[in-house]
């Protein structure tokens, strides 16, 4: 059974669109953070920003990179 080929450009568009609007949302969790850190500090709301963040930028780095490493190898 012979399976659809998606257009190239397409398939690029579909894995980096995400992960350009990833790195725009930690961008925006890093600025809303640092702009209202003492409001967070006193709600006792820092630490889970802080976690949110620990967690969201090693997974949108990890993307970018296999994104880079697949463009370079050819497959995307």
């Amino acid at each position: 059974m012979n399976q659809p080929k998606i257009n190239p450009g397409l398939l690029r568009l579909f894995v980096i669109f995400p992960n350009i609007l990833a790195w725009c949302l930690m961008i925006g969790i890093i600025f809303f953070v640092v702009t209202n850190f003492e409001e967070l500090k006193a709600a006792d709301a820092l630490t889970f920003w802080v976690i949110l963040l620990v967690v969201f930028i090693p997974i949108t780095l990890t993307t970018s990179y296999s994104i880079i490493k697949r463009i370079k190898n050819g497959t995307l």
